[in-house]
């Protein structure tokens, strides 16, 4: 696939991004170049392979499944801006968090 300088064009305003018209020729060729070589990659039969994290068979070390909050919710809250307000922890409720106002309308 080979872009011309009309289709840069038209990709930098999708992008929005501003490229000078004398950089649009270069552009068009390497990302003409970029796209030859990602069509040679898809010419490889990669049916029987298997995907893989790492060139290396290695099992990485799992921790254990645990909570550390830290148990310091009262200086974190203490740090809350004028306008949010904290909600004390009741048997009615999970409370320790902060409230702000609505942003979306």
């Amino acid at each position: 696939m080979s872009l011309d300088k009309d289709a840069v064009a038209r990709i930098a305003r999708l992008a929005r991004l501003k490229v000078p018209d004398e950089e649009l020729a270069p552009l068009a060729g390497e990302l003409s170049g970029i796209l030859a070589w990602i069509e040679q990659l898809n010419e490889v039969d990669t049916k029987n392979v298997e995907p893989m994290s790492s060139v290396s068979d290695v099992t990485l070390p799992q921790r254990e499944d645990k909570v550390t909050d830290g148990g310091i919710a009262e200086k974190i809250l203490a740090n809350a801006p004028g306008g949010a307000v904290y909600i004390e922890q009741t048997d009615k409720n999970a409370g320790g968090f902060f409230t702000v106002p609505k942003v979306v309308e």
